[in-house]
């Protein structure tokens, strides 16, 4: 499970280059943009928006971008969305939720054998994905809901909310409690030999869907620090690298980072992680670029720590069941088909911009 702070959140495997607002300088929100040589995501958004975090260009942009995120082709034509997520003027926010809705429930359904309802469990305070506060439950819980009733799938589904995380793993998926757990990270599994107890136990006895969201970890140290101009993960070795708990450490795992090599320090909170860093207690804090931005604004020490502009690792997020479920591959399957028709009509961004729309719209 991993937490995600209130601007938006979502990368694609890359190495972070040294940002610069000054290079990207002819672009606006709600427009389009063409790339020119040594444009950056970073600067684009930069100049864009105000801010460094380009996951809502991405996810306008992702078959577009593909894998080169760090190296952009000249000329490729990007969409800049309008700061509430539309991504343009004259469109409106849900505008395929409900064609799509309608589509839906106007469509012939044939007879279906009787199966059983699906149980599917996620837990609350992941927001903006899975709160009971949130419409729908969230961006993961409605992308679940919503791809049920995609791609020919008819099936009868009750989400719950368990906030024992770890207990989603260890008795729920594996007794046939639920099917379904919205979500967790893929380990690298073709690098299991690598991988520390709890990953390994996620490759060998859980089955994955397909990717529903793309996120990237960056490493904030001290200005002053020894680890501050790390350039490859063998430089941060000896390293006391704080993650809090539920967060994934299979990505750095598989780069060699693993303890004795390094020492993990696991809070329960990502702003513990700032706090501790900024205490000195711990060299390296490392979660999404967004999370620790935030927490680092809302401690106003923004200019006492550093971005390592070179580094980044990858985790994708997924729904899960256990290989012990006698279902649990139908059930993988029909998600993957849901999502798949998703993404292809755009119903899949739609559900993100307006989740993201909900969870950064001003309270009163």
């Amino acid at each position: 499970m991993i937490s995600v702070p209130r601007s938006i959140r979502c990368f694609m495997p890359i190495a972070l280059v040294a940002l610069s607002p000054l290079a990207a300088a002819a672009q606006e929100a709600c427009t389009t943009y063409t790339v020119q040589d040594g444009d950056t995501l970073g600067e684009i958004a930069f100049t864009a928006y105000g801010s460094y975090n380009y996951q809502m260009i991405f996810n306008a942009n992702r078959d577009a971008i593909a894998n080169n995120t760090n190296n952009l082709p000249v000329g490729l034509q990007l969409i800049l969305p309008c700061e509430d997520g539309r991504l343009t003027p004259d469109t409106e926010l849900s505008a395929i939720i409900e064609q799509e809705t309608e589509r839906q429930e106007s469509a012939p359904r044939a007879d279906q054998p009787y199966r059983p309802p699906m149980k599917l469990v996620t837990a609350n305070d992941w927001k903006p994905f899975a709160d009971e506060t949130l419409m729908g439950g969230g961006i993961y819980v409605r992308m679940a809901t919503t791809a049920l009733n995609r791609a020919g799938n008819d099936i009868e589904h009750k989400i719950s909310f368990v906030d024992d995380w770890g207990s989603h793993i260890d008795i729920l998926l594996p007794t046939n409690a639920f099917d379904i757990s919205i979500a967790w990270s893929k380990p690298d599994c073709t690098q299991i030999d690598k991988l520390g107890e709890f990953a390994v136990k996620m490759c060998t006895e859980f089955e994955f869907s397909v990717p529903i969201y793309e996120v990237a970890y960056s490493y904030h140290t001290l200005i002053d620090s020894p680890f501050a101009g790390a350039r490859a993960f063998s430089d941060y070795v000896g390293a006391r690298i704080c993650r809090p708990e539920g967060w994934p450490t299979s990505d750095l795992e598989v780069e060699g980072l693993a303890e004795p090599v390094v020492t993990f320090v696991r809070p329960k909170s990502p702003k513990e992680c700032a706090e501790m860093l900024l205490a000195g207690e711990v060299d390296l804090y490392s979660i999404e670029v967004e999370t620790s931005t935030a927490n680092f604004e809302e401690l106003d020490a923004t200019d006492r720590v550093e971005l390592n502009p070179a580094l980044a690792t990858f985790n994708t997020h997924h729904f899960v069941t256990s290989k012990s479920n006698p279902r649990g591959r139908e059930y993988i399957a029909m998600m993957n088909r849901g999502i798949e028709e998703m993404r292809a009509s755009g119903e899949w961004y739609d559900v993100v911009a307006t989740g993201l729309a909900e969870y950064n719209a001003p309270t009163n």
